[in-house]
């Protein structure tokens, strides 16, 4: 199975085919390790990853998959390692959301890279910060050994997989874990390290293999008798639910979530949007030069005459507005994408972030925190504005102003990346480095330091200087395929996809499904935590 794009007669031009393309390498990268690695699955009587998803969740009913992008084109030395070999998801069982990590063992039979450890311990974090219960479909080999170097020891690999299983469970947020294939060596931890265990006849849980067993003491051990499903529900006590095959496990955790408290109820129906989601294609351009008012872009997602402008005609670079989505009340803080005069006759342009904005912007957000409004974020935004009139007017120290604010508000952020998101900009308007509850990007997203006109010529300019350092005359055919060979290299850094690859995006989404992104993504974010007091998790006795 090939991830990359198939050949097409021409470039994608407009954000409708963006889209469309965005939508087909999707599909394909859900389709894991293609025929021949869904084969081996069923000869072994397992099911694949996704037609486990679709046991698992409610029928017909919203999902976000998580991070989709991970490892894409990361690891060409092994293939490709379509979702990192594990798909997460936001989901609703019985009515209830909850966060689902299910091992894809069609993909290098399920073991993890770098990016797989990256990716489990984002989908942990947005677990712990929404109070969303975990359910975790193990079937992975554990550790890729060839990159263990990579994936073994530091505070952000594997081991703070099972860290941060301890701490989920002490915090009160439910954990279950449902051994359906290998679950081997420290990975064995993560289930021992849930609320319940579940685990499919046939499945194999231990720390040391038959054929490590053997080498290390001499003892000669069948895989059932070291760790079969069998011996842990009859002799060692491990396995709380023995399972006989895959949907017999799957209906049984549906029913274990069904035991937790009934979810709330929406009251009625909110209005919808004042323009479809659709009209996005005609308003924002793929390249990023197209002017728009992002008044009418907010009119495709929140409520009809549900948005209340704050200071309209003051530091209208950024647009701040109360605003409600699907019923939800939410502050908003958005990049404009217009030039505007203020009233002092300055010339401002769109995706700038001046002084009065930044002020502006800062302001609202406290507000919000007062409130405890969650707040969306909009980014379409080429950094702040740079010169003599702006660092006489404070940009650094406005600019300060409003990275604190977004640094310590403490209500949920959701991060909408619809164009740029370069330089300051991108931390001002809550990049991934700030915190967010989720963030998104649509497939016109470009994330960079600075622009890649920008950033080129500073590029080349370093190059000319080293090459009259070592006595080389540059003619102007040199310079030329220079600066191509930068722009094409950095150009192919700020795609989205290059972005996701590396989690800094949650998800690529169609721009005509932001509002309904929302509405899921705002239920888990605003889920209220558990009751304090104190906890030690759920012990193995």
């Amino acid at each position: 199975m090939s991830i990359k794009a198939k050949p097409t007669a021409a470039e994608p031009k407009t954000l409708h085919e963006m889209t469309d393309l965005i939508a087909q390498q999707q599909s394909r990268l859900r389709e894991g390790g293609g025929e021949s690695g869904q084969a081996r699955q069923r000869k072994l009587g397992r099911l694949p990853v996704r037609e486990r998803l679709h046991l698992l969740f409610d029928e017909n009913a919203p999902q976000i998959e998580l991070n989709l992008w991970a490892g894409y084109a990361m690891y060409p030395e092994v293939g490709e390692v379509p979702a990192a070999g594990v798909v997460t998801t936001v989901g609703y069982v019985h009515g209830r959301l909850v966060m689902c990590v299910a091992n894809d063992a069609s993909v290098k039979a399920g073991a993890f890279f770098p990016a797989t450890c990256k990716k489990v311990l984002r989908s942990q974090r947005v677990a712990m910060r929404c109070s969303l219960p975990l359910i975790y479909l193990v079937d992975s080999a554990g550790v890729y050994l060839p990159m263990q170097d990579e994936i073994f020891p530091d505070e952000d690999d594997f081991g703070r997989i099972f860290r941060n299983n301890s701490v989920i469970s002490a915090m009160g947020i439910p954990q279950y874990a449902a051994v359906m294939g290998n679950c081997v060596a420290g990975g064995a931890y993560l289930p021992v390290l849930s609320d319940k265990i579940l685990m499919t006849a046939g499945s194999e849980l231990y720390l040391a293999g038959p054929a490590l067993v053997k080498a290390a003491i001499g003892q000669q051990v069948s895989a059932e008798e070291l760790g079969g499903a069998k011996m842990h529900a009859q002799i060692s006590g491990t396995v709380d639910f023995f399972e006989p095959d895959d949907p017999s496990c799957l209906k049984r955790l549906r029913a274990l979530v069904d035991l937790l408290p009934e979810p709330h109820k929406p009251g009625a129906s909110a209005p919808d949007s004042a323009r479809p989601g659709t009209d996005l294609y005609e308003l924002v351009s793929l390249d990023g030069r197209k002017e728009y008012d992002v008044h009418d872009v907010l009119s495709c997602i929140v409520d009809r005459e549900s948005l209340h402008e704050y200071k309209h005609d003051y530091g209208q670079s950024l647009v701040c507005a109360y605003a409600a989505i699907n019923g939800r009340k939410v502050g908003i803080v958005a990049s404009q994408h217009v030039r505007r005069k203020s009233r002092l006759g300055e010339l401002q342009i769109g995706g700038v972030i001046y002084h009065d904005s930044a002020d502006k912007a800062a302001r609202f957000i406290m507000d919000c925190e007062q409130t405890r409004l969650p707040i969306i974020f909009f980014q379409d935004v080429t950094g702040f504005m740079v010169g003599r009139d702006s660092e006489q007017h404070g940009i650094i120290r406005s600019g300060a102003k409003l990275v604190n604010a977004v640094s310590n508000v403490t209500v949920p952020k959701i991060t909408i990346i619809v164009g740029g998101s370069f330089g300051a900009g991108n931390y001002a308007l809550c990049g991934k480095a700030f915190d967010p509850t989720f963030i998104f990007a649509w497939p016109s997203g470009k994330y960079a330091v600075m622009g890649g006109a920008q950033a080129a010529n500073t590029l080349l300019q370093l190059e000319q200087r080293q090459a009259d350092r070592l006595g080389k005359k540059l003619v102007d055919a040199d310079i030329a395929m220079l600066r191509e060979k930068i722009m094409s290299d950095y150009q192919s850094k700020t795609d989205i996809r290059y972005g996701a690859a590396r989690g800094w995006v949650d998800a690529i989404i169609a721009p005509h499904e932001t509002r309904q992104v929302l509405i899921t993504a705002l239920e888990a974010a605003c889920r209220p935590p558990p009751a304090g007091g104190f906890r030690a998790g759920v012990f193995q006795v």
